[in-house]
């Protein structure tokens, strides 16, 4: 064993201690009232960084949350690796629902339960600590290293482009190192090499210019939630095709060696049900669960509301209804395209009765990384090493929309070397990421930078 991982065994519980202190800060990036808080959460990274001894250590101020920066970069003949994550949270709502305090991290069965655990703050920590246990074993750094930790992910990262694209010498590198993805199971590590794309989308449909009696009006006036329902039922059929004109015009459609490779993965569809608790899936026609859930594109309704949600009965016909509506994307698919798409036919289905709104939040490319990327193969091989076990490649369903970016503006590939799993709970109650991989976690990014000169060369 290296004095390198011998380093991290060592210092694993000191390293799961200074985690909890990050976890700790409510750093909600949706929330206005907790600027202070994400800032907190931003000089707690600056100390962790400076402990390092790292050539630059700085906080650039955005016209939203401050972007963590740091870099030491001692090698002129070696491959510099931009290491990304995000302080910033999910909201912990419900928090009716929690187990344990969602900032008050707690460790059951092995697992740490708090709110960041997973996503994204645990998964980053890893990367700094890797790093740590190269300088406090007086061990100088096997390649170039700089972070960029920024605080608004979870809000679409609005003011990250502008800085890459403004700051492109200063974040130069050969490669993005990303930890906020999932291994395909427990034990079995994974590299993802694709990311879907995402377009976000809220619809308000208005009514009457009150809450009104539905016994004194209901036929009368035009019911804003009936609307709003009638519409969400006619962007899909019943085959799970979206009924939006021209949104699969640019997809690039799953090739056969893109299906057999997915037929490949140790997928169980039972135990998949058994885990959801459901009895059925459904999907688009024609595709399998795994081909839908990471390389098909798809629309759902994140949230629904209008009208008297409250306990007990209140027969109000309301005067107006609102939901969410996220669809993921795929190669070739642009978001802001398919933006206007959905809004137009969204339009298209209302009725003179009400005056229908449609605004689009936030969106991002979909992205695949090259197989044959020597940087892929040095995180596989790092992945095999800690966890004694062949990486898998696969590509996930979940949007990192600054992995397209990274390519736009850095010309650089992405590695996704995701510690946590599906069943972290990520965005719900109940978030969690197990010790055990937070420990591997660390190895792993550690036996990377050792690996990585060699797979360069």
């Amino acid at each position: 064993m290296s004095t390198t991982q011998e380093y991290i065994d060592q210092n694993k519980d000191k390293f799961v201690e200074e985690l909890f202190d990050l976890l700790r800060i409510p750093s909600v990036s949706t929330d206005s009232s907790r600027k202070e808080e994400i800032k907190k959460a931003a000089r707690f990274l600056v100390s962790q960084l400076n402990n390092l001894n790292l050539d630059t250590v700085k906080t650039y101020e955005t016209p939203g949350n401050p972007i963590v920066y740091a870099e030491h970069c001692p090698h002129d003949d070696r491959p510099t690796v931009l290491i990304y994550g995000h302080y910033d949270v999910q909201p912990s709502d419900p928090e009716e629902l929690w187990d344990t305090p969602p900032f008050e991290p707690t460790i059951k069965d092995g697992l740490i339960y708090a709110r960041g655990a997973s996503d994204d703050k645990g998964q980053a920590f890893t990367h700094v600590k890797a790093v740590e246990s190269f300088v406090k074993t007086g061990q100088e750094l096997p390649v170039n290293v700089k972070f960029i930790l920024e605080g608004e992910e979870e809000i679409g990262s609005p003011n990250l482009v502008p800085f890459l694209e403004e700051h492109q010498e200063l974040l130069a590198c050969d490669m993005v190192l990303i930890s906020d993805t999932a291994m395909f199971g427990e034990d079995q590590p994974s590299i993802t090499y694709g990311l879907r794309g995402l377009a976000y989308m809220e619809i308000e449909v208005v009514g009457p210019n009150r809450d009104l009696h539905s016994g004194v009006y209901g036929g009368a006036v035009e019911n804003p939630a009936n609307v709003l329902c009638e519409i969400i039922a006619k962007l899909k059929d019943e085959d799970g095709v979206i009924q939006i004109p021209g949104f699969y015009d640019d997809v690039v459609p799953l090739t056969e060696a893109d299906r057999e490779a997915f037929a490949q993965l140790p997928f169980d569809e039972e135990e998949y049900k058994k885990t959801l608790n459901v009895e059925a899936l459904h999907g688009e026609k024609g595709y399998t669960t795994l081909e839908r859930s990471s390389a098909r594109p798809t629309l759902d309704v994140n949230g629904i509301w209008g009208g008297y949600t409250k306990e007990g009965a209140k027969t109000v016909l309301p005067s107006k209804a609102n939901a969410k509506v996220s669809m993921r994307l795929v190669p070739d698919q642009n978001p802001h395209k398919i933006a206007q798409l959905f809004k137009k036919h969204v339009e298209s289905l209302a009725p003179d009765t009400v005056k229908v709104t449609v605004n689009e939040h936030h969106g991002g490319f979909a992205s695949v990384t090259d197989l044959d990327f020597y940087g892929l193969k040095a995180g596989a091989q790092a992945f095999e090493d800690v966890y004694e076990t062949e990486a898998l490649f696969s590509r996930e369903g979940g949007s990192i929309p600054i992995v397209a970016d990274f390519k736009r503006v850095l010309g650089v590939e992405s590695i996704l070397m995701g510690f946590g799993l599906t069943s972290n709970a990520i965005h719900s109650p109940n978030e969690n990421f197990s010790l055990k991989d937070f420990h591997r976690g660390i190895k792993t990014s550690a036996r990377f930078l050792e690996l990585l000169p060699d797979y360069a060369s």
